[in-house]
């Protein structure tokens, strides 16, 4: 039998495959109040249907100066919640699961979407300031205010109340955003870490927002209700976070409850040299989970059937996060099932004329 298409149980979650799909801002509440609308039910449900087995929704800011961008999705208020329970709903209904993301954009908050315009919006335009573990901004951006030690101590609180949310939401899992150059990144690298404090200094200083997070989010979850994080295995500059230090704060936060891992890579820095092509993050995550005990999943260029399943034969990984190659096709964990010659029960009816 195929990896792709046998469940996968993390804490007490089953999930039908080892195809997720891995989460995509789509920066799109157009009322700029966080709340997910009919584009996000169609977008996500439609996933759903085409046989994934879990779906991370996109980055969902725990505060409103966490977003990305004014059209980021939220989950600080009960309107979010309302909003996210049609969503969930839906996905249920298809027969997949479905993680909340949370997120905290630090410094690279307040800024436009990719077709709206480029850099930092002023707060004359619907901006605000952003924050960071640093002063120094991101390339391109409008400079970040440093949070003081004891705003750092209050952001675990404010993970461990969206968490709640989640789970009234309708959410299966939660899933820690410590990647792609955002707030606990920023804190986790020492590119952009030169704090004092007790957050700042040695890899267990910078490693503690997440560590006093997981433990927050742990805290407030259901008993088996999977904790995963998302973390950038590498900045691919000298002197900056690399995998290493990811495998080793894996193992740390495995220790206060993380049931899982995803291994993505960069967005902290711009100038990183990557080294892109097919599957390319897919070596970090296998070393992170040669170190860990809980599954790893791996995510990147990973866009057909069969190289799919021959990263989950290798051994190491345990499920595949796909996102452009779900963008172009929602209906892939069908198709690649038919390429495959594996038999699936979950072919919606109403698409059986198709000819899977």
């Amino acid at each position: 039998m195929t990896k792709l298409f046998s469940p996968i149980t993390v804490g007490s979650l089953e999930v039908r495959n080892r195809i997720w799909i891995a989460p995509m801002c789509m920066y799109s509440c157009e009322n700029r109040d966080g709340v997910p609308t009919d584009f996000h039910l169609a977008h996500l449900g439609s996933r759903a249907l085409g046989g994934a087995g879990l779906i991370v929704v996109e980055a969902s800011a725990v505060e409103a100066i966490g977003r990305i961008t004014p059209w980021d999705t939220g989950i600080w208020n009960q309107d979010q919640v309302v909003g996210w329970q049609r969503v969930t709903a839906l996905i249920h209904a298809s027969g997949a699961k479905v993680a909340m993301q949370l997120a905290h954009a630090g410094r690279k908050a307040s800024t436009h979407r990719g077709w709206s315009g480029d850099g930092s919006i002023s707060a004359a335009d619907g901006g605000w300031q952003s924050v960071s573990s640093t002063s120094e901004a991101f390339d391109g951006y409008a400079a970040p205010r440093e949070l003081s030690t004891a705003e750092v101590e209050q952001l675990p609180a404010l993970f461990a109340a969206a968490a709640t949310r989640s789970v009234e939401a309708g959410f299966d899992a939660v899933q820690l955003h410590a990647a792609h150059g955002y707030l606990i990144h920023e804190f986790l690298s020492p590119l952009t870490n030169q704090r004092q404090d007790q957050f700042g200094g040695s890899l267990e200083n910078r490693a503690r927002l997440l560590l006093d997070t997981v433990r927050a989010v742990r805290a407030v979850l259901p008993a088996g209700m999977p904790l995963m994080i998302r973390f950038s295995g590498t900045d691919y500059i000298d002197g900056g976070w690399d995998i290493a230090s990811t495998a080793q704060v894996a193992k740390w936060c495995e220790v206060e409850g993380a049931d899982m891992f995803d291994i993505s890579s960069g967005g902290l820095v711009l100038g990183a040299k990557i080294p892109l092509g097919p599957g390319y993050q897919v070596p970090l995550a296998e070393f992170v989970a040669e170190r860990v005990g809980e599954p790893v999943s791996a995510v990147g260029q990973i866009s057909e059937g069969v190289q799919a399943e021959q990263i989950l034969q290798a051994g190491e990984v345990s499920v595949i996060m796909i996102g452009r190659a779900s963008l172009r096709d929602p209906n892939w964990p069908i198709r690649v099932a038919k390429e495959l010659g594996v038999s699936i029960d979950y072919v919606p009816n109403q698409y059986s004329r198709a000819g899977w």
